[in-house]
């Protein structure tokens, strides 16, 4: 339950438009709601500003189903990750009269209308090269669901550093900036040396055998010389996303 659905429900109850009985009815779920195969985090939104996240891999469609719908009657929006086409297939069905956005290359599901918040700086999200972009777009929608505008810039990787420097203007001005890169994984460090505000960095697992999957890419981040980096898991998108969101949530308040 969001802070605001809180707030009508015990403006309800102080008018008397509703029962305290039915109020508590209402309130039945919270902390959390059993569905056998998932404790639903009814909290989270009133805890951390933004519901539970649905991660697909390792459910069947009907479960995430399952869990969206409780999410969804209690007035949440819904950002379900790590989605495959037939678990797409089984929302956008099961959720037809609602709003509902699918980006198949981020794996991403969005149900509800996505509201930006006035008090959010701009994430600024920036891929080395057109292989990163699924990773990219996975951290962009979720630092759109959590409310902060959302700017990208791709394939503006080190191999061609004239093409950064074309938006530093753009670098400038984001609140907080993520970083994707695989192969060498040097782009966060050099826009790290560039720019003022923080700099999330996300290794992927794009590159040739020497890059051991990511690991490669993860190591070089972990050594930016660059102040300001900090680094999220290979491929977590999600993460980064997360992260740059409060991180421009924070800058947004403080202007």
């Amino acid at each position: 339950m969001n802070p605001e659905r809180l707030t009508e429900l015990l403006d309800a109850v102080r008018d008397g438009r509703l029962a305290v009985a039915d109020a508590l009815e209402r309130l039945r779920d919270l902390p959390f709601e059993d569905l056998g195969f998932a404790l639903v985090d009814h909290h989270r939104s009133l805890r951390k500003g933004f519901p539970e996240v649905i991660y697909c891999a390792g459910k069947t469609p009907e479960q995430v189903e399952q869990i969206a719908r409780r999410l969804v009657a209690n007035g949440e929006l819904v950002l379900a990750t790590r989605a495959d086409e037939a678990t797409a297939t089984a929302l956008q069905q099961a959720f037809s009269d609602q709003p509902f956005a699918h980006n198949p290359r981020a794996r991403t599901v969005v149900i509800g209308e996505i509201k930006t918040r006035p008090e959010c700086a701009t994430v600024l999200v920036v891929a080395a090269g057109t292989s990163d972009m699924p990773v990219a777009e996975e951290a962009a929608v979720t630092a759109s669901c959590l409310g902060c505008p959302v700017e990208t810039l791709i394939d503006v990787g080190v191999a061609g550093l004239h093409r950064l420097l074309h938006y530093r203007e753009q670098l400038d001005r984001a609140g907080a900036i993520v970083v994707v890169a695989g192969l060498e994984g040097a782009l966060p460090s050099v826009v790290g040396g560039l720019v003022r505000g923080p700099v999330v960095a996300v290794p992927t697992s794009v590159g040739y055998g020497a890059s051991f999957g990511g690991l490669s890419a993860l190591l070089a981040m972990l050594n930016s010389c660059a102040p300001g980096v900090t680094v999220v898991n290979i491929d977590n998108g999600f993460g980064a996303g997360s992260a740059a969101a409060l991180i421009a949530a924070s800058a947004g308040r403080g202007r």
